[in-house]
């Protein structure tokens, strides 16, 4: 079944549901108010003339076995009323007046008299008498303070039901008007829904906009699509790459800002609103080349697609390519070191030297205690644990002091939130440890790492004994690319990471030369904000 027809079946199943149950108790509560009220009325006029000395005078005439007429008395007072009888009867239930005047002088039909000869009770019933079923109100007529005789009034339910009939019938009229305008509605809403989804069923829809997700991750230039206030609406995995290294998701970019990530493509779009154009930009030291497509449509422009990519010459790849060949040399001489750790002590296992085995795997590990027993008191977080100690690792082959402060303290995060506090740790500690081992001719290489989260903020500092950063670099030393390394690495990201990282927190990053000739890099970011996160 299609959607548009499920809904309106079931709406139109819900409505007449509802007006069912409504109008059933609207009748349910109309009936019960309209014998109430039959009831309160003849109970109101019974009391009336009972009160009447001509009534209380015959009553107590025909009790002494006297003849007194009534009866045009009460046909009277009967004309003047919407009563369908009035009925007067004596101690022992004898008429003394009835619509029919073949009936006057005999006994009343129904036990439902007794009540108020017997206590003088004032009450309701619905029962059947010589005239019909009616609904019968009762009073009891007073002299001297003792009951003499009753009043009984009378609404024939024929009457009573001509009356609700025709009640029902104007609530019925209402009630399908009402019905009518909510199928009206029902069929309007599909109409309208069918138009606004061309006749396509939603599955078909989600479908699509996961071919359309597909298509754009495929792609390897970068794709982003902002609206007309330059948000980000539409990203995909190559432009992420590009802007954070993949750090932050799709999602951290949707309804975000452009310039956020990048203020040199934000000027470039702006700079030919609402046209096609070509331009370039960068991202720290890198060039891209983007092209800029507006969005058209019948109500103006929404916003604007933009294709980037590697504005890169011939030099650029080769260097590219260089420094993948060096990375490799680097990741397979390590494999070799720790490869010859192994085939030493497999060697001491097999010729049964046991002893210098444990030497030598004592020696490897003495050196982590200490760090493992700070590490484990101090930081409860097992991501952030588990990268201190391999960066302890790290300082320990490249000679390097690690030194973790005695203050530190850091609780456990959400999964999301320790990925991201990993990633801006480790930045800060590889830049730290290369700029300590550069300088290391002029100051004994060692780094200092405090971390914190005991008061409503969370504080990162990296203390290194680097030659800290060169002036001429020192105003843009977070924009992508920009770095003080000596080598011809590609580098200039990691502190871009941890500025992105920083900003999508809401915190902030600072760093000074200090007194002592170091270079601090302090962070700070407010917890309420990172529970925002979570």
């Amino acid at each position: 079944m299609k959607l548009k027809s499920y809904l309106a079946l079931t709406t139109v199943a819900t409505t007449s549901s509802i007006v069912i149950v409504v109008t059933t108790a609207i009748f349910f509560l109309l009936q019960n108010l309209h014998q109430e009220g039959i009831e309160a009325r003849g109970l109101e006029l019974a009391r009336v003339i009972a009160h009447d000395p001509k009534v209380i005078n015959a009553v107590d005439t025909q009790n002494k076995q006297q003849n007194y007429n009534l009866q045009s008395y009460m046909e009277d007072i009967k004309t003047r009323t919407d009563a369908s009888f009035i009925v007067v009867v004596d101690k022992n239930a004898i008429r003394l007046n009835h619509p029919d005047p073949g009936k006057v002088g005999k006994h009343f039909i129904g036990n439902d008299i007794y009540p108020v000869l017997e206590q003088g009770s004032e009450y309701s019933s619905t029962a059947s008498g010589s005239l019909g079923k009616a609904i019968r109100n009762f009073s009891p007529i007073y002299l001297d303070g003792k009951v003499i005789g009753a009043i009984c009034i009378g609404y024939l339910s024929e009457k009573t039901t001509d009356l609700l009939l025709q009640q029902y019938g104007h609530i019925g009229v209402l009630i399908s008007v009402v019905y009518l305008l909510g199928i009206s509605t029902i069929i309007a809403f599909v109409f309208k829904m069918k138009r606004t989804f061309l006749d396509y069923e939603p599955e078909f829809i989600v479908n699509k906009f996961n071919e359309h997700e597909m298509v754009l991750d495929s792609i390897r230039d970068a794709i982003i699509a902002v609206d007309s206030d330059m948000n980000i609406s539409t990203i995909n995995n190559s432009a992420i790459k590009m802007l954070s290294m993949g750090i932050l998701g799709r999602y951290d970019y949707v309804n975000q800002p452009l310039s956020r990530y990048s203020m040199p493509l934000s000027h470039l779009v702006l700079a030919n609103h609402g046209v096609f154009h070509q331009g370039d930009f960068n991202i720290g030291k890198l060039k891209y080349r983007a092209n800029v497509y507006p969005i058209n449509t019948q109500k103006g422009l929404l916003g604007h697609a933009i294709v980037f990519f590697a504005n890169l010459d011939q030099s650029e790849l080769e260097h590219e390519v260089n420094y993948l060949k060096n990375y490799t040399e680097l990741l397979r001489s390590k494999t070799h070191e720790y490869s010859n750790k192994l085939n030493v002590l497999s060697g001491m296992l097999q010729i049964g030297k046991y002893d210098e085995a444990v030497d030598f795997i004592q020696q490897e590990t003495d050196n982590y205690q200490s760090i493992i027993h700070k590490i484990v008191l101090s930081v409860t977080d097992s991501s952030v644990a588990g990268l201190l100690l391999a960066k302890f690792n790290k300082a320990s082959k490249i000679g390097v002091k690690y030194t973790i402060d005695v203050d530190t303290n850091l609780s456990s995060y959400e999964k999301n939130i320790s990925e991201k506090l990993v990633t801006m740790i480790g930045n800060l500690i590889d830049n730290a440890l290369l700029a300590a081992w550069q300088n290391r001719n002029n100051a004994e290489p060692e780094i200092n790492v405090y971390l914190s989260d005991r008061s409503n903020h969370i504080i990162l500092e990296i203390q290194d004994s680097g030659a800290g950063v060169p002036e001429n670099i020192s105003e843009n030393i977070l924009e992508f690319g920009v770095s003080s390394k000596y080598s011809d690495e590609q580098s200039g990201i990691g502190l871009y990471l941890v500025k992105q990282l920083v900003n999508y927190f809401h915190g902030s990053i600072d760093w000074e030369r200090t007194e002592q000739h170091t270079t601090l890099f302090s962070i700070y970011l407010d917890k309420n904000e990172i529970a925002n996160y979570d």
